[in-house]
């Protein structure tokens, strides 16, 4: 179970700039089997908390455990798929989602087992040798999701994952990584721009406010478990209550947006 309690997190002072207050009184418990996805207006956060769950940085206030622990770093126990796949070009596919194994001084044998697994799992199994700058971009995600699967952490962080893929593949790894989180039983938290795609994954969705970012609401949702059951994306999604939660979230997040630029103006 991953807790955040109270946090907040205010930047320095850079220039003539003052401190900004990224995020302010943030709880939120994800437990094991959860999806999470966070929505929000550009600004709000999103990604700064998911930085403080991966230990990239330390909160101003507050604190994040992690199965008791406190989260003072980045750890084996959480893998973070970034918007661009940050793997490494001069590895073949194989090395890359092998490569935190190899760090941790996994035998070989044993590392290029648990890849193979992954790999398969993401429909790159007869892609082993092939270099990364080989593969489309959906497929090199595909390589991002199975390397942060090979080192079998407690929760997967994902920052905007498919942001620049086309329409019909961010759904084809949509619909993937639902399969994967009903087999792997691991706590996703997701961060997205998409109110559909929002939707369509989570079991459970937080909506963030504008600066200082703050949990303003929260669904709980089963588009993504209904999905499973049918293998119908195209029906749940055209479905009349996914198209009245949809406008529903938008209103809310276009009403932050106005909000936050009415705000911007006047302290100009």
């Amino acid at each position: 179970m991953l807790e955040v309690r109270n946090v907040g997190l205010t930047y320095p002072a850079i220039n003539s700039h003052g401190p900004v207050v990224a995020l302010k009184g943030v709880n939120l418990t994800i437990k094991q089997g959860d999806f999470v996805v966070a929505l929000g207006a550009s600004g709000c956060g999103k990604t700064t908390l998911l930085s403080l769950m991966a230990g990239f940085m330390s909160p101003s206030e507050g604190e994040l455990n992690l199965g008791g622990h406190r989260i003072d770093g980045p750890g084996a126990d959480r893998g973070v798929v970034f918007q661009k796949h940050a793997l490494l070009p001069w590895l073949s596919v194989m090395e890359n989602t092998e490569f935190g194994l190899k760090l941790r001084g996994v035998s070989r044998s044993e590392r290029r087992e648990k890849a193979a697994k992954n790999l398969a799992l993401v429909g790159l199994q007869d892609f082993h040798n092939h270099m990364i700058y080989q593969l489309s971009g959906g497929m090199q995600q595909r390589v991002g999701i199975a390397r942060a699967l090979t080192c079998d952490p407690e929760m997967l962080l994902m920052d905007e994952p498919m942001a620049a893929l086309d329409a019909l593949t961010r759904e084809t790894i949509q619909e993937l990584l639902l399969k994967i989180w009903s087999v792997s039983d691991k706590m996703f938290f997701f961060i997205t721009h998409s109110v559909e795609e929002a939707l369509f994954l989570g079991s459970r969705l937080i909506v963030m406010s504008p600066r200082p970012g703050r949990i303003t609401h929260t669904y709980d949702l089963d588009f993504n478990r209904r999905f499973l059951e049918s293998g119908d994306s195209r029906a749940i999604k055209s479905s009349p209550d996914f198209i009245k939660m949809r406008e529903t979230i938008l209103g809310i997040i276009y009403g932050d947006e106005r909000a936050g630029q009415k705000e911007e103006f006047v302290h100009v």
